[in-house]
């Protein structure tokens, strides 16, 4: 039994060590969009996903919300979805291959609310 503890022990602290130095426990994304991380501070609402695969590609409607600024949010999105192959274009839009991403940013009061929308490009 001692022997099984000290190993996890091992095990744990090897883990610990071994994690990428960019991933954090603060590290999440949509669950349907593996690519797409959440900005710090937002809980994505499981019921407000709608999510479907066609011939001409997915669609994919989420919602997320949180204590945090929707300026916060937006330079999180900002700084981070250029380095995952997104493009900015006109007002919320941001495009990668053929995909258009929108991000709806909504602070009416706490919590922040952003609504994300994937969809083909037209």
């Amino acid at each position: 039994m001692l022997l099984r503890t000290k190993l996890f022990a091992l095990v744990i602290s090897a883990a610990v060590f071994v994690l990428p130095a960019g991933v954090s426990a603060e590290s999440r994304f949509l669950a349907d969009v593996d690519d797409l991380p959440l900005a710090p501070g937002l809980i994505e609402d499981p019921a407000a996903r709608v999510v479907f695969d066609k011939p001409a590609g997915r669609i994919v409607e989420a919602a997320a919300s949180g204590a945090v600024s929707a300026g916060a949010v937006t330079r999180f999105y900002a700084q981070t979805l250029p380095g995952l192959g997104w493009t900015a274009r006109a007002g919320d839009a941001w495009v990668r291959g053929d995909e258009v991403l929108r991000l709806q940013v909504e602070q009416a009061g706490p919590p922040v609310i952003v609504r994300f929308s994937i969809a083909p490009k037209k």
